[in-house]
């Protein structure tokens, strides 16, 4: 009986075989990242905290009570337990792909009355504030007295 001959590789195959499974999986691990990109490709914003704006900060002003400061900025965040003369707005906003970014705002009381407010705020109108985000973030700001009428 006559026996069929066995499927044989030639010796170049067998050299070439190895090299190309180590070329595929190479090419497999360097293209992962962009492949996962586009398997995921859409990531939502997420907001988190009391969104405080410039025109919002500019409607408070030096002497106004607690619940009026309340009516104009929200609830706070944040309401120290050992230091009840200070409110802190926190907002956090992380767009789906890019750099989370943050502000702080603190308003301080003094026997129950607005005395001043510390953090990512600007005095003036909405080109000051325009001009302020360029600059540093953190600043103290004088609030003006309430007019007595």
């Amino acid at each position: 009986m006559r026996r069929l001959p066995a499927p044989y590789l030639t010796h170049s195959m067998r050299s070439s075989l190895p090299c190309a499974l180590i070329a595929a999986v190479l090419v497999t691990a360097c293209s992962v990242d962009t492949i996962v990109n586009k398997v995921n490709p859409y990531k939502i914003d997420v907001r988190q905290g009391n969104y405080v704006d410039q025109a919002m900060v500019s409607q408070l002003k030096k002497g106004m009570t607690r619940d009026q400061v309340r009516f104009v900025l929200g609830s706070p965040l944040v309401v120290d337990v050992f230091r009840k003369d200070r409110w802190d707005y926190v907002y956090r906003f992380k767009p789906g792909k890019a750099e989370a970014e943050q502000r702080i705002i603190s308003v301080y009381f003094v026997d129950d009355r607005l005395d001043h407010v510390e953090g990512d705020v600007a005095a003036g109108d909405a080109q000051g504030a325009a001009a302020a985000q360029q600059e540093h973030r953190s600043r103290v700001v004088d609030v003006p007295a309430v007019d007595s009428k």
